[in-house]
């Protein structure tokens, strides 16, 4: 009888099928790479389903006497070496200068695998949604004054406030999302709170596929500066004007449907993707390092399932949150 792959092990094997972007070539002092990126990748896939978030905890792991962890083990061994703590720790806390171009490169290569554009426009939405920092917050009074009144506060972290979400204390995901029948996640950035959504803006446009011809955002977006950027890549930004209500411009009616399709995809993937990994309350890190790593990792993950699903003649995006439970 032959003995089904688990899953865990089968999603880490498919990281070796991902399109990684070319590495620069590493200069100057500092200790060369042993292990690559990929590597690194393929343990960050297993900490975060398995929600390890510690170098220490991912080893502990491993050291389980199962089938599973000896099959991962092996999956973790690259050239006959197997990193120590040491290591895992390094070069995990480097990584999140890269996931922002993995998940680039994925969602271009998601893009040309499952045609999502093929009976839509080619629309992607971009927004930023709220997480929450995790332990206590650090008020204002207590930040002027240089106190920290309680060892839980991440003071890394940041305020802000929304019309929806109220204020909150810690950070905000930047997320590109395509506009269509199925929802892919394809570029990510992950910042303190208070950061400017135009600022951030131009990070998530430039790994955006060449054939995307409309940027949907809201009043955050509609700078000058964004829309020029946009424009000078054959794409049209269209954002909530500013001012009173009812607009009568011309053009109105026809931006009232693309904000419509905005919040039919960008609004509900945000909430899609706390649900699955449970972040609607606080993120299970501090430090924005360790938040960048996991979060943008989760990210990464998603467009991972995604891949699996297409492999496998699965539905799309449905199921996500129980496929990973599975694993």
């Amino acid at each position: 009888m032959v003995q089904k792959e688990a899953l865990l092990v089968t999603l880490v094997k498919l990281v070796d099928r991902l399109p990684f972007p070319e590495a620069t070539v590493q200069a100057g002092r500092g200790r060369p790479k042993v292990y690559s990126d990929r590597l690194i990748v393929k343990a960050l896939v297993v900490m975060i389903i398995r929600r390890l978030y510690t170098a220490y905890s991912l080893l502990a792991f491993l050291e389980q006497p199962t089938a599973l962890t000896e099959q991962l083990r092996l999956l973790l061994t690259e050239n006959g070496g197997f990193p120590s703590r040491r290591t895992w720790e390094r070069r995990l806390a480097t990584l999140p200068d890269r996931l922002p171009g993995l998940i680039g490169c994925l969602g271009r290569h998601l893009v040309s695998l499952l045609h999502p554009w093929v009976q839509t426009g080619r629309a992607v939405a971009v927004d930023s949604t709220p997480l929450r920092a995790k332990g206590g917050v650090w008020h204002k009074k207590h930040r002027d004054q240089g106190e920290v009144p309680h060892s839980s506060i991440d003071t890394e972290a940041g305020w802000s406030k929304s019309g929806y979400h109220g204020w909150w204390y810690g950070w905000k995901l930047h997320l590109a999302c395509a506009v269509a029948s199925v929802w892919i996640p394809l570029a990510a950035e992950l910042t303190v709170a208070n950061t400017d959504d135009a600022a951030v803006a131009p990070a998530l446009l430039n790994p955006l596929p060449a054939e995307v011809r409309y940027i949907l955002g809201d009043t955050h977006y509609n700078t000058p500066d964004l829309r020029q950027a946009c424009q000078g890549r054959g794409r049209w930004l269209v954002a909530t004007r500013r001012g009173k209500y009812p607009h009568t411009d011309d053009g109105v009616e026809v931006r009232r449907i693309f904000h419509k399709l905005r919040s039919q995809a960008i609004e509900p993937f945000n909430g899609l993707f706390k649900n699955v990994f449970e972040w609607g309350g606080q993120v299970p890190v501090q430090g924005l390092r360790r938040t960048q790593l996991f979060v943008l990792g989760a990210v990464l993950l998603y467009q991972l399932v995604l891949l699996y699903q297409f492999h496998h003649r699965q539905p799309l995006g449905i199921g996500v949150k129980a496929l990973l439970r599975a694993a």
